[in-house]
């Protein structure tokens, strides 16, 4: 064991070694390009009383710079290069985020002036669409968590963001999540962190997302296609982590994140800091979550504990040229799995035929079989002021180690995928509202084999590259983007040979496309906004796809993948309506997804004995496949202390070829809560709320190996203020989840009837039953 992780320290250190290297040359090269130095000063006012606004947050999103006013509303920005327009945005809780293009070399001086609002106002900056502008000029179909919203009880990150219209997610129990973006998931959606696409294997049902969930400060999720952007994987939408802004000149920052729940008692901690001295910028967060089984309305599920630790850190330069950040992390998830055996009583039992005890359910030490996912990264995002603009260069290398122990610390099945990433992007400056990019991406991975016992994908080697061009044209109310992107992909995937019979046969694959997108948006008025987009995406098919054969043991069946599968092509439509008034903010929006080439496995009554067992056999094929659909907000605020929220998301596919529905779709979703918001003296963000979620039945199921579901509705609840203790803030909160304790099955979980079970459908284990949280939280300054 020393041997290995000497092995990995000395790779660990090469890697740093490299992008120190990287860091010192970016810097040597790009400070001649960073013009002349100058201070931008403003000041933050109420609109309507002129009064100044202390505390108020600016912040540039494309130089990563950040800045507080003082007592007179006044702030100051220090040694910006005077080359380039940024948009500045402006953050103070009741008032609406201002935003503004300032073109640094024409203004020394730049005032806001913030209008008071009770509702939350949608005029937020998206940054994960290639040009960082607000919503009303971003035609993407889009939505944003911030900081408060992430901080509401959630077993993981997708569950956290599993609440935005258009967003579901696939569980394999509270440890588990993989994100579903208009009915598409897997490898359809691209996960951003520290800008970079996250690589863990994505194809496996029960692989979950190996980030922290309180790493990001903000969440952006693009809805629809996005080849354009990120080209093959990103044919169902973009989820963009982002990480804290650094901390303003002079402070050091922190925050205490502590939550326990009561279902299968969840412990989450995370604790980090964050400084900033003379645009030397660093953080350091570390978070420990452990719970033992969840507990359904019908009891406890054994063995479905599990415990987290991550530890990341950033080390950065913000500079007149721009900033280079080097992020790392470290994610190392261990999870309980459990195939249901039953007495005549229904009883679950251990594979030694005893019964469970009481003891057993609240153990937080976990059975075989396990999964131990361990995910380390390294990722280098930079953006340099570069002759008439500037470019944007993000380097990434990941590990991610995926392991199944079945009866001991040695694993039967052991994926280990190494993955490398580089994306440069070049902006020109604004020109009479001209602003042209051009991309270059490039990615390689090599995935390994490293169990002796079992085999389920081939060792292979992944490679792409792309390359795109795109415009967009602000005038008066309107703006529209246009942009076509290539791109080639290659998989190879080796030969193996156990017991002298061929395990997997090699394969190579090379994939291209061309990809394009148009978008519009226009804003009738300051409450009307119409935004509308068309185009094209690929995904070219993946390793397992190409070249699965084998038993997953975590879906309960063997899989077989097919090397002649060709790349999916989606034609897509969408368009969105929003209006936000004094009272009253809602949005409509609708969209078409054609998708040609659908891939995905199914199984036509086949079955194959492996390892002493009988497993139904599952193929990868081919199919068209329709998905189309529709989202909703509705938020009124009859008075600044009641906020009514409702939600609305829905989606119809249907397998063309087959003249059936695609399975594993999410149902129709309804969400409502009624917030009361009072101002009570002591406190702040003082809160009572009561929501409603309900789901549809979906019965919209392909029935040759799927069940439906029934509808079902839950009734949540929740408390909590900010309270002052001195000059420190502390926000407690407590939140229940299915307060009524209901039976319900959730139409993506894989544990519903049918999934865990082929030969017996009736068998499934409801969703978690009622849930009680409290939550700390705490952010504090140590230096300012």
């Amino acid at each position: 064991m020393a041997v290995c992780y000497t092995i990995l320290y000395d790779h660990i250190m090469k890697k740093l070694q490299l992008f120190s290297f990287v860091i010192l040359y970016t810097l040597l090269f790009n400070t001649a390009f960073a013009g002349v130095l100058k201070d931008i000063k403003g000041k933050v006012t109420d609109a309507s009383t002129q009064q100044t606004l202390p505390g108020a947050t600016i912040f540039i999103p494309d130089l990563k710079v950040t800045a507080i006013t003082n007592n007179d509303g006044e702030f100051t920005i220090k040694n910006l290069s005077s080359k380039g327009s940024y948009l500045i945005e402006v953050h103070y809780i009741g008032y609406k985020t201002a935003t503004k293009i300032v073109n640094l070399s024409a203004i020394n001086t730049v005032e806001f002036e913030l209008q008071p609002t009770a509702i939350e106002t949608r005029e937020v900056v998206i940054t994960g669409a290639l040009i960082s502008s607000t919503s009303k000029r971003n035609s993407a179909s889009s939505a944003v968590l911030g900081k408060d919203q992430l901080l509401q009880p959630a077993s993981n990150l997708i569950d956290a963001i599993a609440k935005i219209p258009g967003v579901s997610q696939i569980t394999t129990g509270p440890s588990i999540s993989k994100p579903v973006i208009r009915g598409l998931g897997y490898n359809r959606i691209v996960t951003l962190d520290d800008g970079i696409k996250q690589q863990g294997q994505q194809w496996g049902d029960e692989h979950g997302i190996e980030i922290d969930q309180f790493k990001s400060d903000r969440v952006e999720v693009l809805r629809g296609a996005a080849s354009l952007m990120y080209g093959s994987d990103a044919l169902g939408g973009v989820i963009n982590l982002l990480e804290p802004s650094t901390a303003p000149e002079g402070q050091i920052k922190g925050e205490l994140v502590t939550n326990y729940s009561t279902n299968n008692g969840l412990t989450a901690n995370s604790l980090m800091l964050t400084g900033n001295e003379n645009g030397f910028v660093w953080r350091a967060r570390g978070t420990y979550k452990n719970a033992y089984s969840f507990k359904t309305p019908t009891g406890y599920f054994p063995n479905s504990g599990f415990n987290e630790t991550d530890l990341s850190g950033m080390v950065g330069l913000n500079k007149s040229w721009g900033y280079t950040h080097l992020n790392v992390s470290n994610f190392r998830n261990n999870i309980g799995f459990y195939d249901p055996a039953l007495d005549a009583n229904g009883n679950f039992l251990k594979e030694d035929g005893d019964p469970f005890l009481s003891s057993d359910f609240k153990s937080r030490s976990l059975d075989y079989p396990r999964q131990d996912i361990r995910h380390f990264k390294i990722a280098l995002n930079n953006n340099f002021i570069l002759g008439n603009g500037n470019l944007k260069a993000d380097f990434g290398y990941q590990q991610n180690q995926r392991r199944e122990l079945e009866d001991g610390p040695e694993p039967a099945l052991f994926f280990d995928l190494k993955s490398y990433n580089a994306d440069l992007k070049y902006y020109l400056y604004e020109s009479n509202g001209w602003q042209p990019v051009f991309g270059l991406s490039a990615d390689a991975g090599h995935s390994e084999n490293k169990a002796t016992d079992e085999f389920l994908i081939p060792d292979y080697d992944t490679y792409g590259l792309g390359v795109f061009a795109y415009i967009k044209k602000n005038w008066e109310n309107n703006t529209l983007s246009i942009g076509a992107r290539y791109d080639f992909r290659k998989n190879n995937g080796k030969q193996l040979f156990v017991e002298d019979e061929e395990q997997f046969a090699p394969f190579e694959n090379k994939f291209s496309n061309v990809s394009g997108a148009l978008g519009f948006t226009h804003q009738f008025n300051d409450e009307w906004n119409f935004k509308a987009n068309a185009g094209s995406a690929f995904r070219a098919p993946n390793p397992a796809e190409l070249g699965s054969n084998g038993v997953h043991e975590g879906t309960f069946r063997y899989e077989i993948g097919n090397p002649n599968l060709s790349p999916e092509r989606s034609y897509q439509v969408d368009a969105a309506l929003e209006y936000e008034g004094k009272i009253v903010s809602a949005s409509a929006s609708i969209y078409n997804n054609y998708v040609h080439n659908f891939i995905y496995a199914s199984n036509n009554g086949e079955t194959i004995n492996a390892e002493g067992s009988d497993y139904p056999v599952y193929r990868y094929g081919q199919v068209n496949a329709n998905l189309y659909g529709a989202e909703a907000t509705l938020t009124i605020h009859p008075v600044p202390f009641i906020h009514f929220e409702n939600t609305f998301g829905y989606v119809h596919a249907q397998n063309n070829t087959l003249n059936r529905p695609l399975a594993f779709i999410p149902a129709g979703t309804l969400r409502n809560e009624l917030r009361f918001e009072p101002k009570i003296k002591g406190t702040n963000d003082a809160y009572l709320s009561v929501g409603i979620n309900s789901a549809f039945k979906q019965s919209r199921v392909d029935e040759v190996f799927e069940t439906p579901t029934s509808g079902y509705t839950l009734l949540n609840a929740g408390i909590g203020a900010t309270f002052n203790l001195g000059k420190q803030p502390v926000r407690l909160s407590v939140s229940a989840n299915n307060l009524l304790d209901q039976k319900y099955y959730d139409a993506l979980s894989r544990y519903k009837p049918g999934r865990l079970s082929q030969e017996d459908p009736t068998l499934g284990i409801y969703n978690p039953g009622r849930n009680i949280t409290f939550g700390l939280y705490v952010p504090f300054t140590l230096l300012k």
